[in-house]
Parts: structure tokens; C-alpha cells; sequence
């Protein structure tokens, strides 16, 4: 092993290329990930589980040569609603602390098939309830830029463990904006793929209509290899679409440029006072620039409508916590999880337990969800609810009759102070307001860094394109990239 390479700096076709020359094993790899992790793992709170024994294991089982999957020996780091079977999943809630999964969620079965070894589980908002992942019962996770701030949730631990280089890649899931937010604020990128196109089997439901995973990485090849890795049909997921995955890796190495290719710009939603208020002017000075680096490489930009996309934070928010009411009723004491130990009947027992082991932010969407599910309001909000989501996703049918992508920032400020949010909960719902749309329509979406704020912070770009076409979004990601480089920055953001 060279002693003055530091393996945790490394890219996916980096390390690749060091496992198959053996300038380093692959133990020695997952070893010094390891070694980062618990290093660093205090100072961010980024895992709740380091799967050590079982990371060394594996490390022991695979070799690597010419012939191997891309992701034969690399270290990988799930987020802790992704069932690990024989590793705890416990959803950073007190609820399901110390459950130890009999089965495997799909996307993992497909990443150890590939060869790719669990680091550990990382931390989130409990039940993925959160912009901020303030809401965990393992404390706060802090974001390496400045650990006075967060960095965002649900799946802010997978984006804090690619930005500190305690993993190359990481899986996050999204139902608002979970992944491309975190990744907004941490100067990584975050991909929500189309709804159907990953597998949801083993992966622990909030709002199942909205729930996706999605992937982090610090480059688009290396997401690009994680999609193509863990995409695809699943009979065990009633809600997996049995539809082609093309070759991610082949077609951002065959786009060479933006010629052709239409970007639309919802400017009227821009100036609508809802949206206006909550985005920053760094932000909004951050995205114009985006849109000219998009235009200098080829692109057309169009102004498009999409007249009900301010209504989709307030449908979102109706429709997700009524699922979630739903879902999590199934964390009842009785077959898995807590249960209390202080209750003298069945009712009682039901009550404690979740009194127990839910926190604030779950308890609040539970009740949220049950209030607009209930006999009187069903109609007023979710039945309305769901009559709006059906306008904002012919809204965006529309609009990709005209366009191919459509941009807006992904995030409406950057990362905030530890606390900010806590005290406003609407607040907090804002921070969801560009990204939930991908959500309720479906349709793919990624956040590309774009560059830094006055106070050294990083600001996220995104970019949705039509259903399946993530392929796009990831060939648009790598020029962008290359024009507008943003990897060097992460040395900043945490690394050794």
C-alpha cells in the first residue's frame, strides 16, 4: 500500500483503479474508512451503526480484478430506513432501537451482489421527518462546512458521510426533498430517481405514494454506476415499474454537450410572494449564474408556466402526513419494536408505547395525517389534496412539451444554524418548497453544487426531467461539472 495516498480522497474509478493494479486490498481499504469513520463520527454524528466486524468480513471475501462489477470492493454507507439484514435498522426513532432485520431490503441485496461492502447505518430524522436531521433520537448530525449548522435532512447522515469522505458513495431516501436537499446543503449530488424505478421492498415507509431512494455521491460517474447498479423491476415491490435501465455510464461519457437540449424556467413561481420571501438572494444570484453556464454550453432557456406549483408545499405536507398516520400504526408493541412496560391493558399498552418511543416530529405528522384523514375533513383536505397534485403533475405534462429539463434551486437557503427551525415547523415545511414537486409528481430529479455563499456555504442547482429519464440528469450534472468544477471544494467540507 502507498503510504501517501489517502484512500478515503479517492473517487469511485480512483479506488477502482487502485484495487485492480493492488497499490491497496480491499481490506486495507474498508480499514481505513473504518478508521476515518470512528474518528470523525463524533464530531458529526453521521452513523449511528459502524458495521465493523461485518465490513471486515466481506473485505476478506472479495477480490477484485478487470472482470469485476464497478462496485466490487467498495465501502458504502446506507441510510437507517433501508432494512440491513443482521444489522440494526432502527430509523433513528427510540421506537425500534436494537431490531436486528430477518430479511434484506432489495437495493442492498443488489449492492452486495455487486460486490459493494455496508460501512454502517447513518443517521436521519426520525422516520425521515425532518428538513434539518435535528429530529433523531442519536442527536443532531452536524455539517462538516461548519458543525455550528446542519445539514439537512431526512438523510442528512449519508450526505454528511460522502461530503467528510467517510464513504464514496451513500444511499438516502427521499419523500420531500430528503436527498437533493442534504446534498444542496453539503456541496454533494443527490439524485431522486422516478418513482418506480428503484425498489422500495425493505426500505421503512413514511408516505409510500412519495417515497423513493436515492443515492449521494461527489461526482456523477460515481452516481451514475450507483444507479445502474440498484435500479430495476421488483416483483416484491407492487409499485416497481418493469421498465428498461439504460447505461447511465455510456451516455454521460457520450454527451459532450447542451446542443438540442431545452431548459425550461418556471420564473412566475420565482416571483410568486410565497416562494420569493423564502429564497435567498445568494441563492437566486447562484441560480441565475447556472442558467448562463447551461446556456454557454449549448442549452436553450425558456420561460415555462406551472401555475399550481405553488400550491404543492401545502398538498404535500396533507398528503404525506395522512400516509404517514397510515404506515406507522404498524409500531404498535405488539410484534416488533418497544413496548412499554407500564400499561395494565391492550389500549393502554398502544398509547405508551408510542408515547414512548415516537418523537415530537412524528407525533405531529401522526396527528396531522389522522386530522385530514378523519370523517369531516377527509374531503376539505385530502380528497383537495389530492385534486392538486393531479393539477401540478399535468402541470409539468405540459411543460416537457416544451422543454427537456427544468431548473430551479434545489434549496431556498443554505445549510442553517443548528436550532433555527426547530422552533417553527412551518418554517421548516418551507425548506421543502423546491423540492417537493419531484415528489408529487414523480418525476426524477437531481442537486448539483453550484458554488459557495458569502459565508463559505455550499448552494445546490437542480434540475427534473420527464418520468425515466434520469439518464439526462446525470449527463447534464457531468458537464455542468466539468465547466463548473466543485469536487477540490469538499476538502474544505470535512475531509481529513
Amino acid at each position: 500500500m502507498s503510504t501517501n495516498l489517502k484512500l478515503t480522497n479517492l473517487n469511485l474509478e480512483e479506488t477502482r483503479k487502485g484495487l485492480v493494479s493492488k497499490d491497496f486490498s480491499v481490506k486495507e481499504l474498508v480499514t481505513e474508512y473504518l478508521s476515518w469513520i470512528k474518528k470523525s463520527n463524533e464530531k458529526y454524528n453521521s452513523f449511528i451503526t459502524i458495521s465493523e466486524e461485518y465490513a471486515l468480513e466481506k473485505a476478506e471475501q472479495i477480490k477484485v480484478d478487470e472482470n469485476s462489477h464497478p462496485l466490487a470492493g467498495i465501502p458504502i454507507a446506507v441510510k437507517d430506513l433501508i432494512i440491513t439484514k443482521g444489522i440494526e435498522t432502527n430509523c433513528a426513532s427510540k421506537i425500534l432501537k436494537g431490531f436486528i432485520p430477518p430479511y434484506q431490503s432489495t437495493v442492498i441485496s443488489k449492492l452486495e451482489d455487486a460486490g459493494a461492502i455496508i460501512l454502517g447505518k447513518t443517521n436521519l430524522d426520525e422516520f425521515a421527518m425532518g428538513s434539518t436531521n435535528e429530529n433523531s433520537a442519536f442527536g443532531t448530525v452536524l455539517n462538516p462546512w461548519d458543525t455550528n449548522r446542519v445539514p439537512g435532512g431526512s438523510s442528512g447522515g449519508s450526505a454528511v458521510a460522502v461530503c467528510a469522505g467517510q464513504a464514496p458513495i451513500s444511499l438516502g431516501t427521499e419523500t420531500g426533498g430528503s436527498v437533493r436537499q442534504p446534498a444542496a446543503l453539503t456541496g454533494t449530488l443527490g439524485l431522486k430517481p422516478t418513482y418506480g424505478r428503484i425498489s422500495r421492498y425493505g426500505v421503512v415507509a413514511y408516505a409510500s405514494s412519495c417515497d423513493q431512494v436515492g443515492p449521494f455521491a461527489r461526482n456523477a460517474h460515481d452516481l451514475a454506476v450507483t444507479m445502474q447498479t440498484i435500479s430495476g423491476y421488483d416483483e416484491n415491490d407492487s409499485t416497481s415499474m418493469d421498465v428498461e435501465v439504460p447505461n447511465y455510464v455510456e451516455q454521460i461519457k457520450n454527451t459532450t454537450d447542451f446542443k438540442g437540449t431545452t431548459i425550461g424556467i418556471p420564473r412566475s413561481f420565482f416571483s410568486d410572494s410565497f416562494s420569493k420571501n423564502s429564497l435567498n438572494p445568494e441563492i437566486e444570484k447562484s441560480f441565475q449564474q447556472s442558467i448562463k453556464t447551461l446556456e454557454k454550453l449549448g442549452a436553450k432557456v425558456i420561460d415555462i408556466e406551472l401555475p399550481s406549483l405553488k400550491y404543492a408545499i401545502s398538498a404535500y405536507y396533507v398528503l404525506a402526513c395522512a400516509e404517514a398516520s397510515s404506515n406507522l400504526s404498524r409500531f404498535d408493541g405488539v410484534r416488533y419494536g418497544k413496548r412499554t412496560s407500564n400499561a395494565s391493558n391492550l389500549k393502554e399498552m398502544y398509547e405508551k408505547t408510542r408515547a414512548e418511543g415516537f418523537g415530537p416530529e412524528v407525533k405531529r405528522r401522526i396527528m396531522m395525517g389522522t386530522f385530514a384523514l378523519a370523517s369531516g375533513y377527509y374531503d376539505a383536505y385530502y380528497l383537495k389534496a389530492q385534486k392538486v397534485r393531479t393539477l401540478i403533475i399535468n402541470d409539468f405534462k405540459s411543460a416537457f412539451k416544451k422543454c427537456d429539463l427544468i431548473a430551479t434551486p434545489t434549496s431556498p437557503s443554505t445549510a442553517f444554524k443548528v436550532g433555527e427551525k426547530m422552533t417553527s415547523p412551518v418554517e421548516m415545511f418551507l425548506a421543502d418548497i423546491f423540492t417537493v414537486p419531484a415528489n408529487l409528481t414523480g418525476i426524477p430529479a437531481i442537486s448539483i453544487p453550484s458554488g459557495l455563499n458569502s459565508e463559505n456555504l455550499p448552494i445546490g442547482f437542480q434540475l427534473h426531467a420527464n418520468v425515466f429519464k434520469e439518464g439526462d440528469l446525470l449527463a447534464a450534472a457531468n458537464l455542468f461539472l466539468k465547466e463548473q468544477p466543485f469536487e477540490d471544494f469538499l476538502s474544505r467540507g470535512g475531509q481529513q
